[in-house]
This record gives C-alpha cells, structure tokens and sequence, in this order.
C-alpha cells in the first residue's frame, strides 16, 4: 500500500468536486510480459505541481503515456471529468500537454515557428489565431525571439523551452514533462526552475533531480516496481532517507 504521511494536505478538488486528474487502479503489462504498472492510483488537484519520482524502470514514463492515451492498460483514467478512452482523444490530448525528455522527439518542423504552430493548425484554429497562440506560447518561455530560427540549431535548453511552447500553444490544462533538467547546464537548468515556477499549470514532472523536486514541487510521489510506494508532501518525504534510499533516490543534502 503507498504510504501516505499525516502532513499531507487532502486533494484540492474543482467546483464540481472532481480532481483534475483521476488515475483509479491502473495496470499495464508490455508484449513481453513486463508488468509495468501494477494496480497505480493517483489524483491530482488543478493548480498541483507534483513530483514523480523514483529509479529507473519504476513505470513512471509508461503511466505519464497513459494520460493522453499513448498507452492503454486496465483500470480507469480520467482528465477534466473526461474518460481517457479513444472518442475522447482529440480533447484529452488537448488538455494533457505531454513534454518528453529528448526534445528532437517534438520538434520536427524546419523553423521554431513551424513546430509551435503544428499543434494548434491541426486543432483546426484560424491562421490569425494560430500566430496569437505562438506567439503567447513561444513569449512565456522565452523564445520569442527565436521564432525564425532552424530548431535544429538550438541548444538542449533552448529545444526543451521551444519543446514546452508546442503544448502551451494548444492551452493544455495539465503539463506533463519527463526528466526535464536532463542534459541541461547550470543556467538551462535555472531558466527551466524559472519557467516551471511561473507557468499557471496543473504540472506532473518525472525527474531524478532531487534537488529541482525540493525546490518547485509541494507534494512528491514515488514510484518503484510499477507501484506507488509513497505520496505525500516533499518536505517530509526528503528527510525520510530510509525511505528514499529504499527506491534507488539520493536524499537532497541538508534535507537529513
């Protein structure tokens, strides 16, 4: 059973009493018979930026796909009140803006604008509406001045950045993103914090970067064997090195 502390706050839930993201008993196994997820539930409130963490093969990115239908298991998911099933689709993927570790997987389009604008063209908005939306997307992360620009020639930070305006230009109401420090130099790493801080976003973030969970996120779920072993509230998770060390994690250095 995860194990969830006494000083986590209950889930903040919408005016309609449903949690922005439902995940109820979730199961996957891969053709080879790998049971990635074994029995996962999870809500999170709007507005929460939560922390997934934990060691490498825990299922952390194979539940992150099943959020916008990437991938479908057994068990229920629902996002904004909606069924995460194949009818819902075109809105769930809207409203779940998926980031992935290695940007070069989103951007393919010759220029910065290009990738941005792919989104919502496809959504089927007007030119005029489109170019309002990459501008905003591409202007909240600092990439405005980019927009002519070959993607290729970028920087790995500069890439993520232009990696989160493709999702922001489509309004999502949920961010998820995996491993997004990966790679990044100290500068990268400190516009990302910045960028993550000030984006008004329901926001599940899968990192091994200990030290980016204590400074953005308030609440912290760790996976390990395809369950989740704890959730609760990072500043109390991080002074539990028994527990961290237990799952592969590194206690941040003055959290002890």
């Amino acid at each position: 059973m995860p194990v969830t502390h006494p000083d986590t706050p209950p889930p903040i839930v919408s005016a309609n009493g449903r949690a922005t993201l439902e995940v109820r008993d979730l199961q996957f196994a891969y053709p080879d018979g790998q049971q990635a997820l074994k029995g996962v539930s999870l809500e999170m409130a709007a507005g929460e930026k939560v922390a997934l963490v934990g060691p490498n093969g825990a299922g952390k990115s194979t539940l992150m796909l099943h959020l916008n239908g990437l991938l479908h298991g057994a068990g229920e998911i629902e996002v904004a009140g909606l069924p995460v099933v194949k009818a819902n689709f075109p809105v769930i993927r809207a409203t779940v803006g998926m980031v992935f570790q290695n940007p070069d997987d989103q951007l393919f389009s010759p220029t910065v604008f290009e990738d941005v604008a792919f989104g919502p063209l496809h959504m089927g908005f007007p030119e005029a509406e489109v170019r309002q939306r990459v501008v905003a997307a591409l202007t909240a992360v600092g990439m405005a001045a980019h927009s002519s620009r070959l993607s290729h020639h970028l920087s790995i930070g500069q890439k993520k950045r232009v990696a989160i305006a493709t999702v922001l230009a489509m309004s999502p109401e949920i961010l998820v993103l995996d491993e997004p420090s990966a790679g990044l130099d100290p500068r990268g790493r400190r516009q990302l914090i910045n960028l993550l801080r000030d984006l008004p976003l329901t926001m599940l973030v899968s990192t091994h970067d200990m030290l980016l969970v204590q400074e953005l996120f308030p609440r912290m779920v760790i996976m390990d064997e395809g369950r989740i072993v704890a959730d609760g509230a990072t500043a109390v998770l991080l002074h539990d090195v028994a527990l961290l060390e237990a799952h592969g994690l590194e206690a941040v250095i003055g959290s002890r």
